[in-house]
């Protein structure tokens, strides 16, 4: 995020939603939003279904899932042609704005109206709201990332702040919502395959360097492999080993029996958790991890937000921390590390990190921060941390223009699968259900699996609210519960991916991403059946 929870949500005039729905995924961001609707700021809702903030929206955009890149394209022809565009901030802050009106000409109104499905009026009233307001956040999540364009379909929100000046303020930006609580505090640890932490480029000259300096030992060059990238490699032997921690791919990646297979495929397979989760149960050693509320140390949130973390909590058992876990596995593979305080390795992190550089337990614990956490770049001990991002300068200079043009989804309808199918979050569970589903009053009331299906699709199949049905992919198939509606359009319909009996990921595509390899799961075509 370029801006903060709080600017984005209290100092907004406008607000531009694309694909998220935080009452159900991020439900006290959800409660602010609805607040700032409530003292004045207008809405905009981008989505395929009629979450319940579309209600509060001066305008619900439902369009096609996968067509994101075409509506910011479509966004941005009006600012052209209606004289709505930032000149100066413009001319003054960025690069490539030719390439970019070149690459929107053609996406007028009408013809984005017809890839998304929208009305053109409509898409028209969005762009003058967003664009005429003085302060106004574009707020995102997986409903973005999470198609094989994902990547295309953040720089095209990107390239849509940039051109009417809307970022480097308060109440402007350019803001992902992460999925979950550390999400952010893991990409800055060095989670991705090509870079250390602080996003350091292995590419960089001198970085690896840096760190084989800071680590006294010799490190891999290369770049590694991206998580859903490991699956075919496991098939095909090329990966024979592998280490899980705090994650569940059986029940959260797309095309579950591939990943099965995969994981099956494997010489040697350990998972480090609190639960026996679907995932520990193929594994070779299940090693026990210890809870949030049983150690020290601190979480990264999705406002870039570096906050403390305190053991609440000491429960009987063999339960080690995962730094312990990990330290452990080091000394006995022969590369000798001691046994680190939490607060060391915070000043570890620090030192390699210039984003984290004035970070430290210490610190966050004095009188001076008061429990509010820093938000990074925090690169030394006197800084206050940067609550907005790029505010006078871009990180790069100046801000570069990357024109995208859309390109359909990898899987449409078809006969055989007529129907468009999308994932996302309920309010009552959260992700994996590792947690959650131990929970008797959540299952009460959340206990199964359920698909959403428009009225006319469920008529035509003649298919009742509540009936079990069958649904099938490509993939696999499943049963499950109808939830009829006009949530979604006809011809497209909507699951929780949280369950694991009769769960979408048994379904979805595994078709990833050309830069990230993050997976289409919210585009999979379905047939739905009576049984």
């Amino acid at each position: 995020m370029t801006n903060t929870i709080y600017d984005i949500t209290h100092e907004s005039d406008a607000i531009l939603m694309v694909g998220t729905n935080p009452e159900c995924a991020h439900p006290v961001i959800g409660m602010q939003i609805r607040q700032a609707v409530a003292r004045g700021a207008k809405l905009i809702v981008v989505d395929p279904r009629d979450i319940d903030l579309a209600k509060q929206a001066d305008i619900h955009l439902k369009l096609r899932p996968g067509t994101n890149v075409a509506f910011a394209n479509g966004m941005m022809h009006i600012f052209i042609e209606e004289g709505l565009a930032d000149e100066k901030f413009i001319s003054e802050r960025t690069e490539n704005y030719e390439a970019m009106k070149e690459a929107v000409r053609e996406y007028t109104p009408e013809k984005v109206g017809e890839i998304c499905g929208i009305d053109p009026d409509k898409l028209r009233e969005a762009a003058r709201i967003y664009a005429a307001a003085d302060r106004a956040p574009v707020m995102y999540c997986l409903g973005v990332t999470e198609h094989h364009t994902g990547t295309e379909g953040v720089m095209s929100l990107s390239n849509m702040a940039l051109m009417v000046g809307k970022i480097g303020r308060p109440g402007c930006g350019v803001n992902p919502i992460r999925g979950q609580n550390n999400v952010q505090g893991a990409c800055d640890m060095g989670a991705s395959p090509n870079q250390f932490p602080g996003y350091q480029n292995i590419s960089k000259e001198g970085i690896v360097e840096k760190f084989e300096k800071a680590w006294g030992v010799t490190l891999n060059h290369k770049e590694g492999t991206k998580a859903t990238d490991c699956f075919p490699k496991m098939i095909s032997k090329e990966i024979r080993g592998l280490f899980i921690f705090g994650e569940d791919p059986v029940r959260t990646d797309p095309n579950t029996n591939h990943v099965i297979k995969a994981l099956q495929s494997l010489d040697f397979f350990v998972v480090d958790e609190l639960f026996m989760t679907e995932t520990a149960k193929l594994a070779d050693v299940v090693l026990p991890g210890i809870s949030y509320a049983e150690k020290e140390g601190t979480f990264t949130n999705t406002e870039r937000r570096v906050q403390r973390i305190r053991k609440a909590a000491a429960i009987a058992g063999e339960a080690k921390p995962d730094t312990w876990i990990f330290t452990e596995i080091m000394n006995r593979m022969g590369y000798p590390q001691p046994h680190l305080t939490p607060a060391e390795i915070m000043d570890e992190i620090a030192s390699v990190t210039p984003s984290y550089g004035g970070i430290s337990h210490a610190r966050l614990d004095s009188e001076e921060v008061g429990g509010r956490g820093l938000q990074w770049p925090c690169p030394a001990a006197d800084h206050p941390g940067t609550p907005i991002m790029h505010v006078g300068k871009f990180a790069r200079g100046v801000g570069y223009f990357r024109p995208a043009q859309y390109i359909p989804a990898t899987e449409l309808p078809d006969e055989e699968y007529p129907l468009t199918m999308m994932t996302g979050r309920i309010l009552y569970h959260y992700n994996a259900c590792a947690m959650t589903d131990k929970t008797a009053g959540i299952n009460e009331i959340a206990g199964e699996s359920f698909i959403e299906l428009n009225t006319l699709d469920a008529k035509a199949l003649g298919i009742e609210d509540g009936e079990k049905i069958s649904v099938s992919s490509r993939r696999g198939a499943i049963q499950t519960t109808a939830h009829v509606s006009e949530k979604t359009r006809a011809g497209e319909c909507w699951m929780p991916f949280h369950y694991i009996e009769g769960g979408a990921n048994w379904l979805t595509n595994d078709a990833l991403d050309g830069i990230s390899s993050t997976p289409e799961y919210k585009v999979c075509a379905v047939k739905v059946e009576k049984l």
